[in-house]
């Protein structure tokens, strides 16, 4: 044991590091300071808990330390044995089942483990619960016995621990507003509350408005979920700890519910007569209470009935306005605006103290506050590294929510995902717990029997099993990790945000070869969008723009479309994850509203903008513009922001992110060029092509967009690639019914002469598949002439395409007695 370590309380020593994670600089924490709390005898119990576990070997001081020390000295020992236990049994089989890890752990780096804290902050609760201003050490053994979970726990298992004291029954002096109120000072002091981590000057500036002689009203106005409910548990939470002036000490914070205070109130009146009862309360104990009304807005217009019935807004005014009453209010900025900015003798009633929301960095701060919260209550720990990813992450993929709201959320959400994976019990776990009721059953059966000898050996079965899940159970703890943060995104929003791994790598490095299973051909085009896609998913794309925007020019039936759909099967796994807008039908001025909603006052202003609702839907996307010549100059408008910015903002005010898109738009200008040219030289066609988009498109249009790629024409021997392709499809669908397809290759080869128009590009060549081949085999398959493991020959006769079935029985027939096939 280290001199610094003598020379220190270890009391004190311990806690300040009672919510430290790995030794990291803490921010400022507001939150009850729970070891004022701990009188003369629990201090000395954690100091001699923190004695075993250093000279036991252990980094961490868990309940099997704390029931150790309880055994002791007294009263803790007196309290053991009072429950019919031996406290030096209980001392071994503490010391048995905490080990010796034989090395020792320096004194410096014991820390409290999630179980003790979770002990400790029931043993806070049940004494705020009895009425005791104090922890005293039989509460903190009933924490250590309330968890369940803990090997301690097992040896104090059907113990009833009295923890003295007694709830206070003093009749209240405000029953209304505690009928209708949350107190939260007496929360905070009873461990209920959340920590708040900075924040400081939010609160003070509520404390020195508070503190003023008239106008002493804040109102609290933020975004949804940047904490402005958390300034006002801090505010308590300093009251509690005496970290306020004189004039507010002593105070209690109640928070009204104003839905509770309207619930059933069916006769008129009957709302105003609570109410005012309620303001009375406060008026009579006015230097003693804090009103805190969530949501303010809601009091606007609450409670009124019509005909000259008041809202519970005009029924605070004139207290407010006389300082008879301390109130905080809470609302968002638009509710602000739209119920309280319009009530000017209302406004000037409250003081606004504005709430931003954080940054990354002040986020990750408050989750390194909180995260012992979180620790105790999911039994595990989080690396600081998933605190950082889950601020960062949640920073760049939920654009709809705020910070910290938004990164506390996967915090939480993760911790309860790792739990379930490893606190779920086994099979062998399950199966033990099982033998051990059923070998508690044969000894009560023993004992009525009076067969003691038989009693005496199921006891030490019993004991034996018990240890075994008392040491099953005493794993170590879970960690939650950068990964388990990713996964929780990716379950969310659909974004893969986790690290590659090396299958996903490979795949990537040869997207090229699975696009070109599907586009045959364009070997520009498909060479483009994958070194877009590679660029993002290894991180240098830039990350405030989508992952890659593209204009397709090329005749029509070249595989701009397909190309688009293979990219979303390939990169977001579906190919329904393409989002596909045919802009022929966006030539009118007024259709701009059907892609991010109606402006105001106009029909159909509720809905939302056929666009912008499917990318935030579905953020993970191909977002196909088909066509887009056709599209009116205003619908420009819009995609030069997406194209820019990577968001667009929708008619009701939200911002749809395309950060994780990818943008294609199709146009079919210069699809002459492309067509008269036979040279198949893109690279000599490109000047006169840009011409012809630079008289078509604007500059600043043209400027956005990452890379514009010309599909040529497809020759010959392109076509029949596609021909085995289409006949593939219907190799698979046969194979589906177990009839098997043989096609020659003069067959394939009348196909392609037979579809071949190199105007209309592809497209023909399915058609004629369709005529020519597939619509003849569903009248085969429909007559039962072909079944069931037979095989269907294909090859060309002098009119065309004849058809053969070989039977399983490989007996021949001709199935057509016309086996010719019209042109």
């Amino acid at each position: 044991m280290t001199d610094s370590w003598l020379s220190r309380d270890p009391f004190d020593d311990i806690f300040e590091r009672f919510f430290s994670s790995g030794g990291l600089r803490q921010p400022q924490v507001q939150r009850v300071d729970l070891s004022r709390l701990l009188n003369d005898d629990a201090k000395q119990l954690v100091s001699e808990a923190r004695k075993a576990a250093t000279e036991w070997g252990s980094a961490e001081l868990t309940p099997e330390h704390l029931l150790y020390a309880a055994t002791l000295n007294d009263p803790t020992r007196g309290v053991i044995s009072g429950l019919g236990l031996d406290p030096d049994a209980v001392a071994e089989q503490m010391r048995s089942l905490a080990g010796d890890e034989g090395e020792g752990s320096d004194g410096e780096r014991v820390t409290l483990s999630p179980a003790t804290k979770r002990a400790l902050r029931v043993a806070q609760q049940q004494a705020g619960q009895s009425g005791i201003s104090y922890i005293g050490p039989e509460h903190i053994l009933y924490g250590i016995a309330a968890n369940s979970e803990n090997p301690a726990a097992h040896a104090l298992a059907g113990a009833k621990l009295d923890t003295g004291g007694r709830r206070d029954t003093s009749q209240s002096t405000t029953p209304t507003l505690d009928e209708y109120g949350r107190d939260l000072t007496a929360e905070a002091r009873a461990g209920n509350v959340d920590p708040v981590v900075g924040r400081a000057d939010e609160i003070a500036q509520t404390i020195e408005i508070l503190s003023r002689r008239r106008k002493n009203n804040p109102v609290l106005i933020g975004d949804p979920g940047v904490g402005k409910t958390a300034i006002v548990e801090g505010l308590a939470q300093r009251i509690v700890n005496g970290d306020v002036p004189s004039t507010l000490a002593d105070r209690r914070v109640v928070a009204l519910d104003v839905g509770s205070l309207v619930a059933g109130s069916k006769y008129r009146g009957e709302f105003e007569e609570r109410l005012t009862k309620i303001l009375d309360e406060v008026r009579e104990h006015s230097d003693e209470l804090i009103l805190f009304i969530d949501e303010l807005h809601t009091i606007v217009g609450a409670g009124s009935g019509g005909e000259g019935s008041m809202d519970a807004g005009n029924l605070l005014k004139p207290a407010l306005a006389r300082g008879e009453l301390h109130a905080v209010g809470a609302t968002t900025i638009d509710e602000y605006r739209r119920y309280i900015e319009k009530d000017a003798a209302l406004e000037r009633r409250f003081q606004p103290v504005m709430v931003s929301e954080p940054s990354v960095d002040d986020t990750i701060e408050i989750l390194r506050g909180l995260i012992d919260v979180y620790e105790e209550h999911h039994q595990v720990h989080y690396t600081d590294e998933a605190l950082v990813a889950a601020a960062e992450l949640s920073d760049r993929y939920i654009t709809d929510r705020f910070m910290p709201d938004k990164a506390i959320d996967l915090v939480d959400q993760a911790g309860a995902r790792v739990r379930l994976r490893t606190k779920t019990p086994d099979a062998d776990t399950r199966s033990q717990e099982e033998e051990l009721a059923r070998l508690e059953r044969e000894k009560d059966t023993a004992v009525a029997a009076e067969d003691y000898a038989k009693a005496g050996e199921l006891k030490d079965e019993i004991a034996a099993l018990e240890e075994r899940v008392g040491s099953s159970g005493s794993a170590s703890t879970p960690q939650v990790e950068v990964v388990d943060i990713a996964e929780v995104i990716s379950r969310q929003t659909g974004i893969p945000v986790s690290e590659l791994t090396a299958e996903e790598r490979q795949r990537l490095l040869d997207l090229e070869d699975v696009l070109h299973a599907r586009v045959v051909g364009q070997e520009q085009a498909v060479s483009a969008v994958a070194e877009a896609v590679r660029r993002a998913r290894s991180g240098l794309s830039d990350p405030n723009r989508p992952i890659g925007s593209f204009l397709f020019l090329g005749p029509t039936g070249v595989g701009k479309t397909e190309l688009a759909k293979a990219l979303a099967a390939a990169v977001f796994g579906d190919e329904d994850r393409m989002i596909r807008f045919d802009m022929s039908e966006f030539q009118e001025k007024h259709t701009v509203s059907r892609l991010v909603g109606a402006p105001p006052g106009y029909v159909g202003y509720e809905e939302a903008g056929q666009l912008t609702d499917k990318v935030r839907r579905q953020p993970y996307s191909v977002v196909l513009f088909d066509e887009i010549e056709k599209a009116h100059t205003d619908v420009f408008n819009v995609l030069l922001q997406l194209l820019d910015d990577g968001h667009v903002t929708d008619a009701q005010g939200r911002t749809v992110d395309f950060k994780n898109t990818i943008v294609i738009l199709t146009s079919n200008i210069g699809s002459d060029l492309i067509l008269a040219d036979t040279s198949g030289d893109i690279e000599t066609l490109t000047p006169k092509l840009m011409e012809r988009l630079h008289s078509h498109f604007r500059p600043e249009f043209l400027n956005r967009i990452d890379e514009t790629v010309v599909f040529h024409r497809l020759d010959k021997a392109q076509l029949r690639e596609i021909v085995d392709l289409i006949l593939d499809g219907t190799r698979r669908r046969l194979r589906a019914q177990d009839v098997d397809l043989d096609i020659t290759e003069s067959a394939v080869d009348w196909l392609v002469d037979t579809g071949f128009a190199p105007e209309f590009g592809a497209r023909p060549l399915r058609r004629t598949v369709q005529k020519q081949l597939d619509n003849r085999l569903s009248n085969l398959l429909l007559a039962g002439t072909l079944g069931a493991g037979d095989t269907v020959r294909v090859d060309t006769g002098p009119d065309g395409l004849v058809l053969e079935t070989v039977t399983s029985g490989d007996d021949r027939q001709d199935p057509e007695d016309d086996s010719s096939a019209e042109d």
